[in-house]
């Protein structure tokens, strides 16, 4: 009966380690698991600045007078190159309030000039973007933020002539 009763009291004590163990690791697990969940979005995010470059580009070279809403009477969203840039990606992951959006033409300002610029100049579109973590790895970064930078170079395609 005795042995019986040791036997019990062990297997009770099993149950119990087996069951802190388990808290331990569960803890481990879910700090990892947020940390894989931020990088996915941070990747996320990088591919979709990355692709907010180029449709800017693009923009840029195929109206290249429409940096701006506010460059002239045609350039109101979501005909200019700004626009166009920070809704290039689907809403949700990424704030396209966020984003800041810089134009260069070949010579050197962000304003598009008749005098200066001819069919085949360069145009570059930068975007930056500050992405903001979530998970427990944040504090390892400056304000919890990642900078993402992406530039998009294309040569002016048509200067349409009014």
């Amino acid at each position: 009966m005795k042995q019986l009763r040791n036997l019990v009291s062990r297997a009770q004590s099993q149950r119990g380690q087996s069951m802190v163990e388990f808290s331990l690791m569960l803890v481990i697990l879910l700090v990892i698991l947020s940390g894989v969940l931020d990088l996915g979005r941070g990747f996320f995010s990088f591919i979709a600045i990355q692709n907010a470059a180029g449709e800017g580009a693009l923009y840029a070279a195929i109206d290249p007078r429409c940096p701006h809403a506010s460059s002239a009477a045609g350039c109101a969203d979501p005909n200019n190159v700004d626009y166009r840039a920070k809704f290039e990606s689907p809403n949700g992951l990424v704030d396209p309030q966020a984003m800041q959006v810089d134009e260069a033409y070949s010579d050197g300002t962000d304003q598009y000039s008749d005098a200066t610029i001819s069919e085949g100049s360069p145009v570059t579109v930068t975007v930056i973007y500050r992405f903001t973590m979530i998970g427990p790895f944040s504090g390892v970064f400056p304000d919890g933020q990642l900078v993402f930078k992406a530039h998009a170079v294309q040569n002016i395609i048509d200067l349409k002539k009014d």
